[in-house]
Order: C-alpha cells, then structure tokens, then sequence
C-alpha cells in the first residue's frame, strides 16, 4: 500500500531527473568548452607576465593597468549585450562574443607598446562582455530555481579546468615555442589559445537552441511543455514598477553587488599575480613548473565547486552556505598574507582561497538568478555581473600597489580579505527568509 501511494511521487521526480540530465548533456557540454575557451583567454596573461615585461621592458604598474583595463570596457557592455541577447536570442550573441574575442585574444601577440596593451585588453573586454551573465540568463530558461547551483557549478566549472589545464598548456608552449618564427613564447600562447574561440563560436551558431521551445530537434513536445511549466511556476510575482527603477531601488542588489566584488576581486587577484607570486616564492624560471603549481589550487577549487553545489541545491540553502564561502576565502588571503615566502604554504593558501571562491561563483548566482523577478532578470543580472566586475578591475592593482610600496603583497591580500568578510556577513544578514530572526 506504500509502495502504491509514493509510486507516483517517484515517478514523476525520476522523470523530471532524466528530462533535466538531458537538458545538461545537450547545452552544457558546448558552454563548458566555451567557457574553457574564455576564461584561458582571461588569465593567460597571468603566465606572460615575467616574459611580457622582459621582452617589452613594461613596468609592474603599466602591465598591472593593461590586465585591469579589460574590466572597464567588460562593465561598460556587459549590460546592453545582455538586453541584445534577449532580442537577437542566445545562439547568436555567444557566437558573436566567441568569435570576436578569438580573434582580438590572438592581436595580443603583436602589442609592443602600453597604448596597444592598453587598447587590446579593452577591446577583449567589450567583446567578451555579456558572456557570462548571458550564459546564466540562458540557463534560467532551462533549469528551475531548485536545480540551477548544480548546473551553474557545472557551467563554472572550466574556471577550475582553465587554471587546471591551461597553467600546464601555457607554460609548454610558451617553454617548447620560444623562438619559433622568430617569435616569443608568450606570443605563440596567445595565438594557440585564440583559435579555440573562434571554432567554438561557429559552433554554438549552429548547434545551440535560444529556448526550450526552439529544441523540438531534441525534445519533445511534453517535454518543452514541462520545462516551461517548472520555470512558470518558480517564477516571481510580476511587479508594476520600471526595470531600472525597481533594480535601481533595491538595496538588496547592492548587497550582491559587494558579494560579486568580492568574488572577482579573489579569482582575477588570484589568477592574474599567482605565477608571479610563486615564482618568486619557488625561484624557478620554468615556465611549465609554474604552469604545473599553479594547477594545483584550481584542480582543488574544481572539486569542491561541483560537490559544494550540488549540497547547496540538495538542501535547497544559498544564504549561509555564499556567506560562508566568502568568509572563508578571506581567510585564505590571511593565510597566504603571512606565508608569501614558502612555496608549499602558499600553494595551500590559494588553494584555500580558490576552493571558497570557486565555490562560492555558484552558490552566489543561484541566490542571485532566484532573487530576480522574470521581467528583471536580463537586465539585473547583466547589472550585478558588470558592476562587480569592479572588484576584478581593482584587485590587480591594489595586489601592485602593494608590492610596490611594502616589497609584499601581503597588505593587498589584506584588503582583499577585508572586502570578503563584509560582504559574507552583509549577505547573512540581508537574505534572511522572511519571518527569520536568527
């Protein structure tokens, strides 16, 4: 007789499970390689430091500016590419994105001054941004609010990949390459790694569906129909008020505009100084030893994004489990403060803090892409990933300004610090359900 009445219970959750995990395997699959392909072509900056100010004789601060500079021009687009995507659709705006910032990655390779590293890095940030939040809106189409950390999580995933594999990649071919062509390493680098972009963005072109109800090649018609019920029924009350007037009004947004601040700061802090960092640490030249170290805290942040996701979506808990995460990369940047001259330490650190912040990314646009109501979404998350993209466009040069006033970076991992536990403790206390005390 129990079996009877929980049959049909169960049923219907392990068909919603296999509809959802075919979901997943048609869409995130291409923006997991698409992602790899980004986010390589961020930080692969971070492994042409030493070689770039060498071979071009630029300054810690000048090259510092040029890595940050990609921000501004990120922030400055990100919104309108978003508005874009809803109007152009999804397929045709990542292939735009991906092809474009393909092809201005590989112009890297011919900078020779800092006006054209200059120029370069914000041209790549106006191409790239909208990739990100658009990703995200996108999958706000598919997934229910319940299932959306787990796949964020797997679509942040080459965050970790990226530093993972693309430390190793960077430095052999910046090793084997050298003097190739009568180029440098670090130019062939920023070739290799472009091309990837640009395949990949003709292929999203033909093989992505802008919305459930485009996918009839892959789904059926019950299907379509039940996804776009879950996503009806999850969705917010509407509201009368303007976009930008209710975004604009809502002192909550700027509470997750500290909380994204705070993530970008650590991972671009993070990626764009950690070979630096442990090169000096290690007092090894190698490219590729310092691609292969650097590989470590990313491979660890990896594991624990996808576990701490999928926990985070069991348990159906975004508030405390974000704010704990940013605390506890705070942490980390203490604990890498106080450890910048012994190698393993170090490595333990930013393991410390990619593991929180990795984590973290998830977590936070579960919250994020939740607290948006439908007709907001497009525009507010487009909002909080541009504007936070403050954090990513200050961190490498407070971690400059540091070095270059103390000989460490120890008071700019301070800074980080500080900024991160703010916004953990301002995200406890502004997410409490409602009713909540505690």
């Amino acid at each position: 007789m129990q079996t009877e009445i929980y049959a049909p219970a169960e049923a219907v959750y392990d068909g919603a499970n296999r509809l959802y995990g075919k979901v997943t395997w048609r869409i995130i699959p291409l923006l997991f390689l698409c992602y790899i392909a980004a986010y390589m072509d961020r930080i692969n900056i971070g492994f042409a430091q030493a070689a770039i100010r060498q071979d071009l004789a630029f300054s810690g601060s000048a090259f510092s500016f040029g890595a940050s500079v990609f921000f501004v021009s990120y922030l400055l687009f990100e919104v309108p590419s978003n508005i874009m995507l809803e109007r152009i659709g999804t397929r045709r705006t990542l292939a735009r994105i991906m092809i474009l910032w393909g092809l201005i990655s590989a112009a890297t390779m011919f900078v020779r001054t800092p006006t054209q590293f200059y120029f370069v890095r914000f041209l790549l940030g106006a191409a790239e941004a909208g990739f990100f939040p658009g990703v995200v809106l996108y999958l706000t189409y598919w997934f229910p609010p319940k299932r959306r950390a787990r796949i964020v999580a797997l679509f942040m995933l080459p965050v970790a990949f990226a530093g993972l594999l693309g430390g190793p990649l960077s430095g052999f071919i910046m090793q084997s390459l050298d003097g190739v062509n009568r180029w440098h390493g670090w130019q062939w680098m920023f070739l290799l790694e472009a091309l990837p972009s640009v395949l990949l963005g003709v292929i999203a072109l033909k093989f992505l569906d802008d919305r459930p109800r485009d996918a009839h090649r892959w789904l059926t018609q019950t299907e379509i129909a039940q996804i776009e019920a879950d996503i009806a029924a999850s969705a917010a009350p509407a509201h009368e008020q303007g976009v930008w007037r209710s975004i604009l009004g809502d002192w909550r947004v700027y509470v997750l505009l500290l909380g994204y601040c705070g993530l970008n700061a650590s991972v671009i802090g993070i990626g764009i100084w950690m070979p630096q960092i442990l090169r000096e640490a290690s007092h090894d030249t190698s490219p590729l030893f310092l691609g292969l170290i650097t590989a470590i805290p990313y491979g660890m942040g990896g594991i624990a994004m996808v576990l701490l996701g999928s926990l985070s979506d069991r348990f159906a808990e975004r508030r405390r489990s974000c704010a704990t995460l940013l605390a506890f990369t705070g942490l980390g940047f203490v604990f890498a403060g106080l450890t910048v001259h012994s190698l393993a330490l170090l490595i333990a650190a930013f393991s410390v803090v990619m593991v929180g912040t990795l984590s973290g990314y998830p977590i936070f646009w579960a919250l994020t892409s939740h607290y948006f109501r439908a007709r907001t979404a497009a525009i507010g998350l487009a909002f909080v990933s541009s504007i936070g993209q403050l954090g990513a466009f200050a961190s490498p040069l407070i971690i400059n300004a540091s070095k270059t006033a103390t000989g460490s970076v120890s008071t700019g991992f301070g800074v980080l610090a500080c900024l991160l536990f703010v916004a953990a403790v301002a995200i406890l206390l502004s997410f409490r359900p409602r009713g909540s005390v505690s």
